[in-house]
């Protein structure tokens, strides 16, 4: 009879892959806190300068005029706040909870490119400095021209929309914060307090805990 030779089976390498999981989830979650962090930055800075120039007649002749982003619309900005709060409520809710503020997060930073883009084609706010400039209300701006502020608001809500989709994709796989209970909902034991025997106040208290002041820790 022939020798029969055994071939050994292939097992699937669950060691290697646990350890690149807990690497990517790391990657993903400090991408977001990157991500996040940096556009709500960049939406508040932006916001807050020059989006529009211009000119108005006055007395036979021209005051300059401008406007800046808070001039235009202040959503981005409200925006930006909601998205740092989602940032941060991410590591605090869990499950559903945590699907729905990372779904907050990306719409926040969705809402704030789209508020800024539509800006940066916006006359009204200089039309209105315009008009109380002049007293004239039918007055209206002259030489208008638009600064890259609106754009890099834009970009900064981009940033927070990237984060909100890594929140989306990769959020059930990041830690929670610590609290008081564990995840199946039992509290933690708390350590005993260190009795001292020669303390009578210390074996009243013990006993008032239902512990027993006799056992040694």
């Amino acid at each position: 009879m022939g020798r029969v030779s055994a071939v050994p089976v292939p097992q699937p390498c669950t060691s290697a892959a646990a350890p690149s999981a807990a690497s990517g989830s790391r990657r993903s979650l400090a991408a977001a806190l990157l991500l996040g962090a940096a556009g709500a930055t960049v939406v508040l800075l932006a916001a807050g300068r020059v989006w529009a120039e211009g000119t108005a007649s006055v007395g036979g002749g021209t005051v300059a005029l401008e406007a800046e982003g808070a001039d235009v619309t202040g959503v981005p900005t409200a925006l930006a706040v909601v998205g740092l709060a989602a940032l941060v409520a991410v590591f605090a809710a869990r499950r559903g909870g945590r699907l729905l503020v990372s779904s907050l997060l990306a719409l926040s930073g969705a809402g704030a490119v789209a508020a800024a883009l539509l800006g940066a084609s916006d006359t009204d706010a200089l039309d209105e400095k315009a008009a109380r400039t002049t007293g004239d209300a039918a007055a209206a701006v002259d030489g208008l021209t638009h600064t890259v502020w609106p754009y890099a608001t834009a970009a900064g809500g981009l940033l927070i929309l990237l984060a909100g989709l890594l929140a989306l994709r990769y959020g059930r796989l990041w830690p929670t914060m610590s609290g008081r209970y564990e995840r199946d909902g039992t509290p933690r034991p708390r350590r005993a307090a260190a009795v001292d025997p020669d303390r009578p106040e210390d074996l009243w208290k013990a006993l008032d805990r239902g512990e027993d002041p006799t056992r040694e820790g």
